[in-house]
């Protein structure tokens, strides 16, 4: 755990400083205090270790995202979701900011997007298939994790020039209370 540890915080203070394309595995092993047969002994490669820095930052968010379980109403789920993601991207955030304000990462973003969407199709599919509802549970999933999804990355990368309160406060305005 503590050279798993060590591998992560190296990648991550090299993503600061250059694209991730551009680290190579002697710097993280450098960095880490490492030799690279102990990386080896962990990691296939540098690809290896983002991967697995991503899944665990998945199982947080997975988890945190557990706490809206209660929400019946669907517009405070929704705020709610944003809210916890907000939350987890804030405790993470010296995880977050080289992946996606300095290196624009995709899996990254793919892994917030994935999980989002699960949680959101768990809830979808708990609710049921209300026939009385006017437009499909799917395509309100996709509609409503868009502009979660969109709201969440523009909030990291503007470096939170609007307060997660402010965020909250405009998608209260946004998000009509009967989404059926």
């Amino acid at each position: 755990m503590k050279t798993k540890k060590n591998l992560y915080e190296s990648l991550l203070f090299l993503m600061g400083e250059h694209p991730f394309e551009e680290i190579k595995v002697s710097e993280i092993c450098e960095k880490a205090m490492t030799n690279r047969s102990t990386f080896y002994a962990h990691f296939e490669d540098k690809y290896a270790l983002l991967s697995s820095l991503i899944m665990d930052l998945k199982t947080g968010l997975t988890e945190e995202l557990l706490k809206n379980e209660e929400i019946t109403n669907s517009k405070e789920y929704y705020l709610k979701c944003l809210y916890l993601l907000f939350e987890h991207i804030e405790h993470n955030k010296e995880v977050y900011s080289p992946l996606i304000v300095n290196n624009r990462n995709s899996i990254a973003m793919d892994m917030i997007y994935d999980t989002l969407l699960e949680d959101i199709t768990k809830r979808m599919n708990l609710e049921g298939h209300d026939k009385k509802r006017k437009i499909p549970a799917d395509f309100v999933t996709h509609f409503y994790l868009g502009a979660i999804f969109q709201i969440g990355m523009k909030w990291i990368q503007s470096k939170n020039y609007y307060s997660k309160e402010e965020v909250l406060s405009y998608l209260e305005h946004l998000i009509p209370n009967d989404l059926s």
